[in-house]
């Protein structure tokens, strides 16, 4: 579509430095369009205080907050969840939420009769191969707009100087001008210093950590907690049930007190470079613990092992944009079904960045102590020797036919 046929736009806009300059850089540059806003609500609390206000005061229309965070909660984290999905010990904090933001914006467009969507997401990153899949799966052909594939700007600080430029507030400074992504989930910290990876973390400086604190600045005494699953979903936490939703916002209070859930990693993007990240997933991380220590108990050997291998292809399914896919739906099923006796309470005890198992029990258990056991048991060792034998049969035959042949 040409520019001048582009006449409303629908922004994905999160009030944060990128989207708060679109706004008018979209008016100036597409024919003084109308540009609607919309922030999908996935858990930031806080950002999205004034939002409406700033929106507005930029250029925007109107501005959409769509509450999506049961959605995000039931239909992204607690499917990926269940998968045991990791990427490289990301626990998919922004992967999760980008197609759920998406399917909103889309939603919105249609809605408005936008002729095209625009996102801020700069040309070096993931998050804009995740919106604009999901946007595909939605809306085939909505044309999308991405300032940063465009626009002279090269840098943050040079977005500073263009917000400056058009008395644009902001919410930070150029000191503190880590690039963020917070949700319900997860924060992330990138840039500025974390650039280096040389440079540790600055963990106990005031402010830079938001949903946890330093493992060094934790309580000395620890904290326990009790975990109820169901078919591989969480239902209650220390014996009061709830949502989801809710379980993941208290285990982020009790995990972040106790220093839970901080990763620093040089992660391998989709565009091909390696990135630097400081993610705090508190919550997150102590469920992911808690449903892998039901999982031992609960799934047999080779449904477990397989699931190790396919919880790589899901994770990099999710990380590299592709949930709206057949496979990303297909493994989806498959963990389904090995989730169906995932059932069951898993004690922990968090202490200074640790989780501790404490205990795991359910109706569905294959560990038999009985078995087990170094004490007497109704195992027959004797067995043992036979299996031993045909298992090694192999092993027998080729080095007879080597002694042959030496």
């Amino acid at each position: 579509m040409k520019k001048e046929n582009i006449k409303k736009v629908v922004l994905a806009y999160s009030g944060g430095l990128d989207t708060s300059i679109i706004i008018p850089w979209l008016k100036e540059n597409y024919n003084d369009c109308e540009v609607i806003a919309v922030s999908g609500n996935v858990g930031q609390a806080d950002e999205l205080e004034g939002l409406e206000e700033k929106a507005l005061k930029t250029g925007a229309s109107k501005l959409y907050v769509l509450d999506l965070t049961d959605e995000y909660v039931d239909e992204y984290i607690i499917p990926t969840l269940k998968a045991g999905a990791i990427y490289e010990e990301y626990l998919l904090g922004t992967s999760t939420a980008r197609p759920c933001i998406a399917k909103g914006l889309v939603d919105i467009a249609i809605k408005e009769g936008a002729d095209a969507i625009c996102h801020g997401c700069t040309g070096k990153g993931n998050d804009q191969v995740r919106f604009e899949l999901a946007i595909k799966h939605f809306a085939p052909n909505m044309p999308i707009i991405a300032p940063w594939r465009e626009w002279d700007i090269k840098s943050r600080d040079e977005e500073i100087d263009y917000a400056e430029a058009h008395n644009i507030p902001l919410k930070i400074n150029r000191e503190t001008n880590y690039s963020k992504d917070k949700n319900l989930w997860h924060l992330s910290h990138e840039g500025l210093d974390l650039e280096n990876p040389g440079n540790e973390p600055q963990y106990e400086k005031p402010g830079f950590l938001e949903m946890s604190v330093s493992p060094l600045q934790a309580p000395d005494e620890p904290t326990y907690i009790t975990l109820d699953f169901e078919q591989g979903a969480p239902v209650a936490l220390d014996g009061e049930k709830m949502s989801a939703k809710d379980i993941i916002l208290k285990l982020n209070e009790l995990g972040g007190k106790n220093g839970i859930g901080l990763l620093d990693i040089v992660e391998n993007r989709l565009v091909g470079m390696k990135s630097r990240g400081v993610y705090e997933t508190p919550g997150g991380a102590i469920l992911y613990k808690a449903h892998s220590v039901l999982e031992t108990i609960c799934l047999d050997k080779m449904t477990a092992h397989e699931k190790q291998k396919l919880s790589i292809t899901f994770a990099e399914l999710v990380y590299n944009g592709q949930w709206f896919t057949p496979l990303r739906e297909a493994l989806s099923a498959f963990v389904d079904k090995t989730q169906e006796r995932v059932t069951g309470k898993v004690r922990l005890k968090l202490y200074k960045g640790n989780m501790i198992n404490a205990g795991v029990w359910s109706p569905f258990s294959l560990y038999s102590e009985d078995l087990a056991s170094f004490g007497e048991s109704d195992y027959d060792q004797t067995d043992s020797a036979g299996f031993i034998n045909l298992y090694g049969l192999p092993i027998k035959v080729q080095a007879i036919l080597d002694a042959k042949n030496k």
